[in-house]
Formats: C-alpha cells, structure tokens, sequence
C-alpha cells in the first residue's frame, strides 16, 4: 500500500545550493515514512534565487535562470531520493526548451529512475504573461502526450494544477492504468484553490481512484511570478465504498506549511471500481451513445 506524502509547500530564497540541499532534505526527513512524496506546482522555481540572483518581474531572467540550473537541482534530488530510499515528484518549473516556455514536473526515483510530464493545459496567465505552450517532451506527431508511471509505489499519473479541471486528461490516465492522479498546484487567490480542489475530487470520483493535492502556499514579494500562494494539502477518493462518504480522506489547513500523508490503497480502487455503489469508472463510454438537442418547450 503506497505511502503518499502531498506537500504545502513555501518558497525561499537560497544563498546557495548547500542551502537547497539542506532545504528539501528537512522536507523529505519531515514526511518519513511515505514512499511517494509530491511537491507542488512551481515549488523548483526558487532555483531562479540561488547565489542571491534576483527576481522580480523579470520573468524570462529567472526561466532562464531555472532552465540552466535545472540538471543540478534533479541531481541533488536524485542523490536525496537514493539516501532516503523515496520517490519524488518535484516542485514544476517554468523553463526554455528549443525556443518554448513550458512547465515541467519532474519523477525522480531512489533507484536513479526519472521521467517528466509537462503541463499540458498552461492557463490563461501563463499563455498571455509568457507565452507558454502545453507540452513538449512527450510530443507524438506534435500531439501532446499525458504520461503514466508505472513504479513500485503505484501507477500514478500527474495532472499539474489546471490540467486537474479537464476531465479528458485524467481519464486518459485512468484508462491506461493510473489508480492514482497527482495534482500539484500554484493558485494566487482561494477561489484558485478550489477549483483544482474540485477539479481534484471530480477526477477522483470519475476515475474512482486516489487524488492526491500538493498546493504552493505563501507570499514572496521577491518573485513577482509566484508573489501570492493559497492552499491546503489533500488526498481524495470516491465517496463509496472503502472511502471516505465526503470523499476527502485527508487534508491539511489552509496555508500551512508541511506534509498531509496518506496510504493510498490501489486495492481500494481496484475494489470500488469492480462492485461499487456507483459504477463511474465503467460507465464512462455510455456518454458516448448520447446527443445533444436545443429544444424551444
């Protein structure tokens, strides 16, 4: 049974990557015992500080910043993951890749295993600020790809903050296996937060799987791109059997910082899925048989 640790993460400045390293390692020693812990959406952008670089509203400056540090921080959270015997997935960062702005969440293993899923569905802000495409790396034919991972502390798929509100995506991954949807988020305001939350427990309901909610909260006047974060950690299931009947099976308190952990059970999905109340997971391809007509009574 996966252990899975959801972060409510804040951002600081770093004087160094000595600074870095001692940072994530405190968070990763502060969620023992969970196999499979998930930092939040843009929770990696303050490598854009490291040395004591500014920030401001010089968005490009710190993409740019990111992107070329970006291999030194995966490789400190890869010698982290092998000490402490942990999955990762990484706080997502803005970053420049063959003339594309894009968002990427990065899954980091114990073992040396690393994958990435880019966002795939940028929001308005992102497209108008910065010009940010959805998806990249995981291009087919120049089609966006949302990716599974199938590993040892589950299958799990990660559906970074406003990909969470378009049901399609989720159940892509469900359909190719994912008991489990990984949810990091970066909201400014509460009203933010609670649509990835929604979005968050309506992937679970219709997946009949595990959501699992690790929001960036806290104020940084230093960084114009993430000034303002709200949220609450929190893992989600469907309201049936085996779960809880509000469907929130943990959560933590609004703009706290530290870890919410729950074991996600895959056998509670396979379970709900087979001989639930509700049937979502199966009943899904009926909507396909439906029309839609526009009738004057």
């Amino acid at each position: 049974m996966p252990r899975i640790a959801a972060a409510a993460y804040p951002l600081s400045p770093l004087a160094d990557w000595a600074a870095y390293e001692a940072k994530l390692e405190r968070w990763i020693i502060d969620a023992a015992g969970a196999e499979l812990l998930v930092f939040p959406e843009y929770g990696g952008a303050e490598i854009a500080t490291i040395g004591g670089d500014g920030w401001g509203e010089d968005h490009f400056g710190a993409i740019d910043a990111i992107t070329t540090r970006l291999d030194q921080a995966d490789d400190i959270l890869a010698r982290l993951a092998a000490r402490h015997g942990v999955w990762i997935v990484a706080g997502s960062v803005p970053l420049r890749e063959d003339g594309r702005i894009l968002n990427r969440a990065r899954l980091i293993g114990p073992g040396g295993e690393r994958g990435v899923q880019d966002k795939l569905m940028p929001t308005r802000w992102e497209r108008e600020a910065l010009g940010m495409v959805g998806g990249d790396v995981a291009r087919v034919f120049d089609t966006p790809v949302a990716r599974v991972f199938d590993t040892p502390v589950g299958c799990f798929g990660i559906s970074t903050c406003y990909d969470s509100e378009f049901p399609l995506i989720a159940r892509m991954m469900v359909e190719a296996g994912a008991e489990v949807i990984l949810a990091p988020s970066c909201t400014e305001t509460e009203a933010g937060y609670w649509r990835v939350r929604i979005g968050a427990m309506a992937r679970a309901l219709e997946g009949q799987c595990w959501a699992v909610h690790a929001p960036l909260i806290g104020n940084n006047d230093w960084a114009d791109m993430v000034e303002e974060n709200t949220g609450a950690a929190g893992v989600y299931g469907p309201p049936d059997r085996g779960f809880p009947s509000t469907g929130v099976a943990a959560i933590g308190e609004m703009d706290a910082p530290g870890w919410v952990i729950h074991d996600c059970d895959p056998e509670a999905v396979r379970n709900v899925r087979r001989d639930g109340g509700v049937l979502n997971f199966a009943h899904w391809p009926d909507q396909d048989r439906l029309r839609v007509e526009t009738v004057k009574p």
